[in-house]
């Protein structure tokens, strides 16, 4: 990541918030928090079998203007792309965060 310039898409960050469903359960909503500019760098896909339903994972790192807010309890829309927060740190000068996201397809 070399600059600011490379941030060239526009991503939806939600956080999730959960409520108790009355049946000793929760319900699982996700709010959004803001819309900000980031570049997503694709990594890698794998096929998955995730209960019994073969699909795939894929892997990419999204960067960010830093933030202290985030955390592996939100995600990122990208138009039909949910991407899920797994890991979340400072780029080397301190500007920026990088993140490693994953999106499940069935």
């Amino acid at each position: 990541m070399s600059g600011p310039g490379q941030l060239n898409r526009r991503l939806v960050l939600e956080a999730v918030s959960e409520s108790d469903d009355g049946i000793g359960g929760v319900t699982r909503l996700y709010d959004v928090v803001t819309t900000l500019w980031a570049q997503v760098i694709p990594l890698s896909a794998r096929a998955d079998n995730v209960a019994g339903s073969l699909g795939a994972a894929l892997r990419a790192t999204i960067f960010i203007r830093k933030r202290n807010d985030i955390s592996t309890r939100h995600r990122f829309i990208d138009g039909v792309h949910t991407w899920r927060v797994i890991a979340v740190r400072e780029s080397a000068d301190r500007r920026f965060l990088e993140i490693d996201a994953e999106e499940r397809e069935d």
